[in-house]
């Protein structure tokens, strides 16, 4: 059996969408066209993977529309949700949600990627940094 899959993000800008994620530890390991805009953008983080692709591919592929309410929600865990957030919010992210500090020991934030889906940011093992 192949031990592999991942998520597929559809964006209205691939580059911008995909560089949102590399800013969150994720790495570029594959993209098509190889030279230009994207139509598609593979992303690495340790053993997990995501691809983020043009709005237009569901409808080339299968004929069907992405919607236009919240079509995923990705949690990403992160060494500094504080920081991260500002980090974030300096660069015109949409904050959702400010960092806080969770009942089962997580320090938990909500940003939006460049197309508005949530993305949960969090920090594990009662490692909170903030007040």
């Amino acid at each position: 059996m192949v031990d592999r899959a991942f998520p597929v993000i559809f964006a209205s800008q691939v580059s911008t969408s995909a560089g949102f994620y590399e800013g969150l530890g994720f790495q570029r390991h594959f993209q098509l066209p190889p030279d230009g805009e994207p139509g598609y953008v593979g992303l690495r983080r340790g053993t997990f993977e995501v691809a983020v692709v043009s709005n237009d591919w569901p409808q080339q592929q299968y004929g069907a529309r992405p919607g236009t309410d919240v079509r995923f929600e990705m949690f990403v865990y992160v060494e500094d949700v504080d920081s991260l957030v500002d980090t974030l919010r300096g660069r015109g992210t949409a904050v959702l949600r400010e960092p806080e500090d969770m009942p089962w020991g997580e320090r938990v934030a909500y940003v939006t990627d460049p197309d508005g889906n949530p993305v949960g940011l969090a920090r594990a093992d009662g490692a909170a940094t903030g007040t």
